[in-house]
């Protein structure tokens, strides 16, 4: 009965601490959508997008370039926020996430966020939507973001249904 018991026991911390860990990973996303979004002009928090990302993180979009071939850009945080600086200076800039595909394994995960992107929060048509993929570590405490790469959705390269869904 005492094996039981125990075993009981450990199943309930475990799933308990199963969920600590989905729930931090989802405030920090939330949290980074939130922290880049803002009205034109706005001066958004560096130092608190920072504490998103490990120090040696890489933000790279995925694009067609004028040859029309599939080209990338690998940013820094601090080159990111510097071309989202100058991306607000004169407009708006909102976005959120309208569906997450989450794997988690270990101290690490891997996550699909659906994002749409406004320049107004009343706006009903976003003028981008796309896809981020995040790589995550667990450090122990929270949840770190080592890269993301995102890719916008085109006439072309329509996002598939399964990333629309939750």
């Amino acid at each position: 009965m005492k094996r039981f018991y125990f075993s009981l026991l450990f199943l309930i911390s475990f799933s308990a601490f199963a969920q600590s860990k989905e729930d931090k990973l989802d405030k920090v996303l939330k949290g980074l959508y939130a922290s880049i979004s803002g009205p034109a002009a706005q001066q958004r928090d560096t130092a608190l997008i920072k504490s998103f990302f490990v120090p040696e993180a890489r933000l790279i979009p995925v694009f067609v370039n004028k040859e029309n071939k599939t080209a990338r850009r690998t940013l820094s945080v601090a080159q990111y926020l510097e071309g989202l600086g100058k991306l607000t200076k004169d407009q708006g800039f909102f976005e959120k996430e309208v569906s997450r595909k989450t794997d988690i394994f270990g101290n690490m995960a891997q996550v699909f966020s659906t994002y749409e992107s406004f320049h107004k929060l009343d706006e009903e048509k976003p003028f981008q939507r796309g896809i981020n993929s995040l790589q995550l570590m667990f450090d122990g405490q929270q949840w770190k973001i080592l890269n993301i790469t995102w890719n916008a959705e085109t006439p072309e390269n329509p996002i598939p249904g399964r990333y629309l869904n939750n």
